[in-house]
């Protein structure tokens, strides 16, 4: 079942109508939608279920960074129709997202509650990390929240940080990782592979020329990984093809804009345009610069054949 997405109360209030279900919901930004992130959202499914409710997220747009410390905001690892599309295929009922702005800002955390909460998602119970903030300031943590929960009928219920090596997993931690090109560290991380989405444009049309035939990805995605080559999978026409893919400047034609190129194994298809997903799994080497087109493309076919190797292992 799809995922009801609603960008304001009125908008709630208009789709629910007035005798609405209650809600087990939590709040935040969910940047990444991260295996802590996952264990969040599934505890307020199954708190949603065993109460006839519905599961929703309330999450916000922009992040609130943006608006209050731009220059220190955060690159973010997801857009927000990919965080949606995390939330629906993890079963969530609904999302609420809320253009944050200065008015936004200035609510305090009470009035945050009662508006948000009680009177738009009739909650019954609230599921949050132990860090959760809100209000203006962040000035209300999980104590307030369990006490404006005791006074308006909803429970609060403070889920653990899930740890990956012994560190807690967030988005900052992912946002280095991926940044540094240890995709497969991000991988145990996110629980799935990082991605990049975005659409196919044409590139100078040397490479199918001179070296081998790649698809280039045009994306508004923040956060891309270290420059270099590495072991991928392409999602295509509802098709998902092993790849190997090259994240750089292309030195060896003295390129100077950053590409993302694919070479998509066991495809032959001229596309010029659509859809396109690159899930990053394995650094294979960083981005060399060599004597000339030749060179590079007995590289490349190293590349292939060590990358075909890794998903034979798998």
């Amino acid at each position: 079942m799809a995922i009801a997405i609603l960008n304001s109360p009125a908008e709630w209030i208009t789709r629910f109508g007035e005798a609405r279900k209650p809600t087990a919901v939590t709040i935040g930004n969910f940047d990444g939608v991260h295996v802590g992130h996952q264990k969040i959202l599934r505890g307020v499914i199954e708190r949603a279920r065993s109460m006839d409710a519905m599961s929703a997220v309330l999450t916000f747009y922009p992040h609130p960074a943006r608006i209050l410390r731009p220059e220190v905001a955060p690159g973010l690892l997801e857009t927000l129709p990919q965080r949606l599309a995390e939330f629906e295929a993890l079963g969530m009922d609904a999302a609420l997202v809320l253009k944050f702005d200065q008015e936004l800002a200035k609510a305090s955390a009470a009035e945050f509650a009662q508006r948000f909460l009680v009177e738009t998602l009739r909650t019954r119970a609230v599921l949050v990390g132990a860090n959760f903030r809100f209000g203006h300031k962040q000035a209300g943590d999980v104590k307030l929240l369990a006490e404006l929960g005791d006074q308006n009928g909803f429970e609060v219920e403070i889920v653990e940080p899930v740890l990956v090596d012994g560190r807690v997993v967030s988005s900052s931690e992912i946002r280095q990782a991926v940044r540094e090109g240890r995709v497969e560290e991000a991988r145990l991380m996110l629980g799935r592979p990082f991605a990049l989405t975005g659409q196919i444009r044409t590139g100078t049309g040397l490479g199918r020329k001179v070296v081998v035939p790649t698809l280039n990805l045009a994306t508004e995605q923040e956060i891309l990984p270290r420059t270099g080559v590495y072991a991928t999978e392409v999602v295509l026409g509802g098709k998902t093809y092993r790849a190997v893919t090259n994240v750089g400047v292309r030195p060896t034609f003295d390129g100077q804009k950053l590409a993302i190129e694919s070479y998509l194994f066991e495809f032959s298809d001229t596309v010029t345009s659509g859809a396109m997903t690159v899930k990053f799994l394995t650094r294979l080497r960083d981005e060399q610069k060599f004597a000339g087109p030749e060179a590079l493309r007995q590289q490349i076919l190293k590349d292939i054949g060590r990358a075909k190797e890794l998903f034979a292992k798998q």
